[in-house]
């Protein structure tokens, strides 16, 4: 871990980040007269949800909740009634 003021780190921030993309730090401190404020750490993509990602990516969403709601008239009307409701009068 490497701790870093900020003047500092305003002028090495380039080199800062480098040491991130490359692994040889995991992480910076940055710290304001000597005490920790922040920490910088390496950007990581959020991981997916394997086969559930494309299952999920082929549904057509829409569609589906009207092939649902089509199967009970009773409940489909009272959605669209709802819709229809002013709230705030």
């Amino acid at each position: 871990m490497v701790t870093v003021n900020m003047h500092e780190a305003k002028t090495r921030l380039s080199s800062l980040v480098e040491g991130l993309e490359t692994g040889r730090d995991n992480e910076i401190v940055l710290a304001r007269n000597g005490k920790p404020v922040a920490r910088l750490v390496a950007y990581s993509a959020p991981k997916r949800f394997g086969a559930a990602h494309h299952i999920l990516a082929g549904l057509n969403l829409p569609e589906t909740v009207e092939a649902f709601n089509a199967g009970d008239a009773e409940i489909a009307a009272d959605f669209a009634a709802s819709g229809e409701q002013d709230i705030f009068p």
